[in-house]
């Protein structure tokens, strides 16, 4: 922090909400921070307020997001492929202009574990991939061994059925 004016109670969360969204890309809580002159943990706090008042914000590991109201089609898809292969199946399919939302574990003690992702490009999956790798975390679908679900969406039903020919031809879709 700065020793510049902090940005006040809802003066900020107008702020925070007008950039998530304008913004065509995730925007980090250290980002919103600088920008309104205050700690992390305050934007953290100003973020649940707004999405306690319904505000379709989510957090994913590049950022916060805006969910606007766009028309898209989405999809469930059923996925099995080893740790190196990831970044190959995630390529595929943001390739087709499609969005991976999710990625969700059926495990045995605590259910069903939903992630979100909002990977759409592959400036995305490089840097989803990087922080793994940074972090020397292991992927969701480890918990299970290999099976694991996406939700895709996209544009078209075109969009997601090019995606999920191409998933099933480089071998993994279960």
């Amino acid at each position: 922090m700065t020793n510049q004016k902090k940005v006040l109670g809802e003066a900020r969360r107008s702020l925070i909400l007008r950039q998530l969204k304008e913004s065509p890309v995730p925007i980090t809580g250290s980002e919103l921070a600088n920008l309104t002159h205050v700690s992390r943990q305050v934007i953290v706090q100003d973020i649940s307020l707004l999405k306690a008042k319904n505000y379709p914000i989510i957090a994913t590991a590049q950022g916060y997001i805006y969910i606007s109201e766009r028309k898209t089609v989405s999809r469930i898809i059923a996925c099995r492929h080893s740790r190196e292969e990831t970044e190959n199946e995630l390529n595929i399919i943001v390739d087709h202009g499609v969005t991976v939302k999710n990625v969700i574990v059926d495990h045995p003690i605590y259910g069903e574990i939903t992630a979100s992702l909002m990977i759409k490009n592959r400036k995305d999956v490089k840097s989803f991939i990087e922080k793994i790798q940074q972090a020397n975390a292991s992927f969701l679908f480890s918990l299970t061994g290999g099976p694991h679900l996406h939700t895709i969406e996209a544009d078209s039903e075109e969009m997601l059925d090019g995606a999920f020919a191409s998933l099933k031809k480089a071998g993994y879709l279960l």
